[in-house]
């Protein structure tokens, strides 16, 4: 057998061919590098020198097919600077031409993320709860394992089709894959008046689901910022009131509420002709945690990163980096931390 010191000098036609057959055996057949050298009669060290020599000349190209990683430093670094049990910031800048900027690939990659945090986090008998965001239903159809729990729609429909709107599908979806009961809102999220949202609220149907909100104990929101399109009630507003919330600051909307730059909760006439999570049951939620990036706004993530609802985040690195180091309205870079901060860190 040869000795350890023995030198590998490719491409040389012969130990080219032998680099191939030992990388085939290794990262094919996973076998294992003492078998390898005792099929060659060489030893283990020449196997590893092989390999190394492999991928230096292409022999062997290794190729990571997913074009996003986790940033962790980042992600400590915002969990430090706002007080926060979870920061997971995804880099999509990696893998071509696809980057944050890209809706798509930015929502399916931070979807992703927040399915992983929210399996880690959830535990037996849990009641989770979710928006009717985009977030929230690209995080639906990521999530492959959850404990049993129910799954409770925080919002009513966006959309015209009560019964297969893409909310109602991420909430059946996600309490299938932990095999818990699912509670949708087969309703509008705005209504015409008041009273006709009264009416709603008090069919059986609906009012079990909206019980069951009182209930939530881990949560998954978007976060948007307040303006057109990415608000879902800036488009019902008059003119007069939009414009009694811009003199209010509003710049961000999370499950329907409308916070200023402060992270305070901004009253709107909207909230009695809306079907979803109350601000008081938001706030009372053990584990909130909120997805945004590819471009929604700095600003209105840092608002809500202010109000103290937040136990998480799930974001991009374009967007943590900015959070922590520029983009502050006020001219600042330090932000208090969360009220929400506790001494226990994610299980």
């Amino acid at each position: 057998m040869a000795e350890p010191t023995d030198t590998v000098a490719l491409p040389a036609p012969v130990d080219t061919l032998l680099a191939a057959a030992v990388a085939r055996r290794f990262y094919l057949e996973q076998r294992p590098k003492v078998e390898i050298a005792k099929e060659f009669g060489i030893s283990r060290f020449k196997v590893a020198r092989l390999l190394d020599a492999a991928v230096a000349h292409d022999i062997v190209r290794i190729d990571i097919s997913v074009p996003a990683e986790l940033d962790v430093p980042l992600g400590r670094a915002l969990t430090e600077r706002f007080g926060l049990r979870h920061g997971i910031v995804v880099d999509l800048t990696h893998g071509g031409t696809a980057s944050s900027a890209d809706p798509r690939h930015s929502a399916r990659w931070l979807g992703t993320a927040a399915a992983r945090l929210i399996a880690e986090i959830a535990e037996d008998g849990d009641v989770l709860g979710l928006d009717g965001s985009h977030a929230v239903d690209a995080m639906s159809e990521a999530v492959t394992r959850l404990p049993l729990c129910d799954v409770v729609q925080l919002t009513g429909v966006h959309g015209r089709d009560l019964a297969q709107d893409a909310a109602i599908a991420a909430v059946r979806r996600t309490a299938a894959v932990g095999g818990g009961r699912a509670f949708p809102l087969h309703t509008p999220f705005l209504l015409p008046d008041a009273a006709t949202a009264a009416v709603l609220r008090s069919q059986p149907a609906t009012a079990e689901t909206l019980e069951r909100i009182g209930r939530v104990t881990k949560a998954v929101v978007g976060i948007g910022a307040w303006d057109a399109p990415h608000s879902t009630v800036y488009g019902a507003l008059s003119e007069r009131e939009r414009e009694a919330l811009r003199r209010s600051a509003a710049c961000a909307e999370v499950a329907g509420h409308v916070l200023d730059a402060a992270g305070r909760f901004v009253p709107t006439e909207l909230t009695a002709r809306t079907i979803a999570v109350g601000a008081a049951d938001l706030r009372g939620v053990e584990e909130l945690i909120g997805v945004t990036g590819g471009g929604h706004g700095t600003g209105a993530v840092r608002a809500v990163l202010r109000s103290g609802l937040l136990t998480g985040v799930v974001t991009d690195a374009a967007t943590a980096r900015r959070l922590l180091w520029n983009d502050d309205p006020d001219g600042t870079t330090r932000t208090a931390p969360s009220s929400r901060t506790t001494e226990r860190g994610p299980r």
